[in-house]
């Protein structure tokens, strides 16, 4: 590690010195409030981030500062004294570890919704409707405005009377203050509309009363967009004068420059750029404002490793980075990059399965939200014990890297003759080429650990019990499941072989998607990248039904613009060949009207069923039977089921060697038994 490293190096802002240039940026993690307010698992969550070496988390995102501003993503309320507590309890265990920590405020204005926590209308600038919210506002008020100015004022100063060290107002991807300068949203005719000043006047008074409640020595940053980059929105020029005008008021200590806008999911998947687009594409946004304001400026989008980060700083377009995503896959990055070990940090692979779920993870750290019964770090356990491990893709090396973390002796058996499963196919369409980090990084850090592997090695019985284990973990996965049809299911093919084959343009290809996932969507984008002529069929209303948040908007993008035709509401009931083609026949799941399309293939998604006949062949030898007691799994304690005392070993099976599932859960399985062994 060098001590010239440009991310290391402390930064001043106002009275706060923060320890390196990288931060967390405000985001609301889903699921993490105790009973509608913030607690331990929000306070563990970002004091980790804390314990790894990061300057500043900033907690809350779009924290409300009035009721009218309703709790859309799970945000803090910060418009009530009763926050007070927790404000205090979370600043000392940050600041306990060196870092800052502060708070995003915001009033959502149009982006909030009205029938959901107090039913209160939404509010905004005119009565122009937010898509991806949904809601109609009602156009605001010059009381509103007095108002939600003074409410602005007093959830700053609570954030100071609880210990925090500053706040950053959130003004960009489609929030009150932003839409009060867009001419989008802006249609009104008053002092709040028309000209630019006019349009800036809202958000010169949040920040005098902000100013006027928390005097000068407290840190006030402004969050913007230095282009929302969207036909209609704020170009750069726009954003360049607002950022200067609001820099020149004298009441701010930094801005913090996104690209992107909010109106619509579409704009939101720019915001929150995703695996495939470029790591650090939006830099150059921020540099051009950095070089017209005299305030430090702070960025994120994308920049989800230590190369891009440098490149950031270095090059002068931030003066912090913020590296969210990173974080969330691993909250220790900085203090391995201290360490020297900055290539064992485990990666962020932009599969923003942290932000397309009810609940907030990784997908591939599960410690992360769950600090409280999983420790980021495995520490090694009393005993020593010989460890099998049948399968090399995600549950399979996370098995085997804990219980080598844990200081047990293991053997990881893997039929294919390299590490990673499935992970791998997923990772040989071009879009999704990053998603192999996942296992490259487990495979890295089982060797390290010394892990001995056997590869091409196809597990008999006799295979296994040769190495005399204590405990047998079945990691063996699924294989795809086809039934899915009344008739020819032997004419099927799968998004598997789609995945690890060569498409040959020109063919016509129906993909029956009974699942939802990204799976169908993956193999449906792989065949119109290459000429294919591609129907997208699900039985749900939607195609992807389960692929929510940022994700899907380049899924749809990709296929809409290949020329593929989506069809939902439609079940697969049979497949025939015909004068050399193959006949579909399709049911609408409403009317039950039948159609029938002729094609050269039917490509289905339909999950997996478990690859268990090993696991049905050594159950009888084991202590347990096969048997896992799903309390102790939860609570992440030890397995102690003794159903067969006579038996040589514990045998478990863990991720689609159980149930067709996903990454997460897989990994999850691994992690939360093998740390108690």
């Amino acid at each position: 590690m060098s001590r010239n490293d440009p991310v290391l190096q402390p930064l001043r802002v106002n009275n706060l010195l923060l320890r390196n240039r990288i931060y967390s940026t405000g985001h609301a993690p889903s699921g993490y409030l105790d009973g509608g307010a913030p607690g331990p698992r929000y306070a563990l969550y970002h004091e980790e981030k804390a314990k790894g070496g990061i300057a500043l988390t900033i907690i809350g995102g779009s924290s409300n500062v009035a009721p009218d501003s309703a709790n859309v993503f799970d945000q803090i309320d910060a418009g009530d004294d009763a926050v007070l507590p927790f404000y205090r309890s979370i600043s000392e265990r940050v600041h306990e570890h060196g870092a800052a920590i502060m708070l995003q405020v915001t009033h959502l204005g149009r982006r909030s919704k009205w029938d959901i926590d107090r039913w209160l209308p939404a509010v905004g600038p005119s009565a122009v409707r937010e898509r991806a919210h949904r809601s109609f506002p009602k156009e605001i008020e010059r009381f509103d405005i007095d108002r939600i100015v003074k409410a602005y004022g007093a959830a700053a100063r609570r954030a100071r009377e609880g210990g925090l060290d500053g706040i950053e107002i959130a003004a960009m991807a489609g929030h009150l203050i932003d839409q009060f300068w867009s001419p989008r949203t802006n249609h009104r005719d008053d002092e709040f509309g028309g000209s630019l000043e006019n349009r800036l006047r809202f958000g010169r008074l949040v920040l005098e009363e902000v100013r006027r409640q928390v005097g000068t020595d407290f840190v006030v940053g402004l969050r913007i967009p230095g282009d929302e980059g969207v036909r209609g929105g704020l170009d750069a020029a726009d954003c360049l004068d607002i950022a200067t005008a609001m820099a020149d008021t004298g009441a701010l200590d930094f801005l913090s420059v996104i690209r992107g806008a909010g109106n619509t999911d579409r704009e939101l998947s720019d915001v929150i750029p995703v695996f495939g687009r470029p790591l650090g594409a939006d830099v150059s946004v921020a540099g051009a404002i950095r070089k017209a304001v005299h305030l430090p400026v702070f960025h994120a989008g994308r920049i989800a490793d230590l190369p891009t980060a440098r490149y950031a700083i270095d090059a002068g377009h931030a003066d912090m980075v913020g590296m969210t995503r990173a974080h969330i896959a691993d909250p220790h990055l900085v203090a391995k990059l201290i360490a020297g070990e900055e290539d064992r940090i485990r990666p962020c692979v932009g599969a923003t399965y942290c932000a397309s779920r009810v609940e907030t993870f990784c997908l591939h750290n599960p410690a992360t939200g769950r600090e409280a019964v999983i420790p980021h770090l495995v520490t090694p356990g009393a005993d020593t014990k010989r460890v099998v491990v049948i399968g090399g893709g995600p549950a399979g090396l996370e098995a085997a890297r804990v219980c080598a973390e844990r200081g047990h002796d293991v053997t990881l058996l893997e039929a294919a003759g390299q590490l990673g499963g499935q992970v791998l196919l997923a990772a040989r369409t071009p879009r999704h080429a990053e998603k192999a980090g996942i296992v490259h990084w487990l495979a890295q850090e089982v060797r390290r650990l010394k892990v001995t592997v056997a590869l091409n090695h196809f597990a008999e019985p006799e295979d296994v019990l040769a190495l005399r284990p204590d405990v047998v973990v079945v990691a063996t996965g699924g294989l795809p499941n086809t039934s899915v049809v009344e008739s020819g299911e032997e004419l099927i093919t799968t998004t598997w072989d789609v995945l690890g084959g060569t498409p040959r343009p020109g063919r016509r290809v129906l993909v029956y998607d009974d699942h939802g996932g990204e799976q169908a969507l993956t193999a449906a984008e792989r065949l119109a990248a290459a000429g294919v002529r591609v129907e997208l069929v699900t039985p749900d209303r939607m195609v992807g039904a389960d692929v929510t948040g940022t994700i899907y908007p380049d899924y749809l993008r990709a296929l809409y613009a290949s020329g593929a035709v989506l069809t939902p509401d439609h079940e697969l009931r049979s497949v025939r060949r015909e004068n050399g083609a193959l006949i579909t026949t399709l049911a609408n799941v409403y009317s039950d009207a039948v159609v029938e399309r002729t094609v050269d293939e039917v490509v289905v998604e339909h999950g997996t069923l478990p690859v268990d006949d090993l696991y049905g062949r050594l159950r009888a030898g084991s202590r347990n039977l096969g048997e896992t007691d799903p309390v102790a799994l939860t609570e992440g304690r030890p397995q102690t089921t003794v159903a067969h005392p006579d038996g040589d070993y514990q045998l478990f099976r863990i991720g689609d060697a159980v149930a067709h599932r996903n990454i997460h859960a897989a990994i999850l399985d691994a992690r939360r038994l093998c740390m108690a062994l």
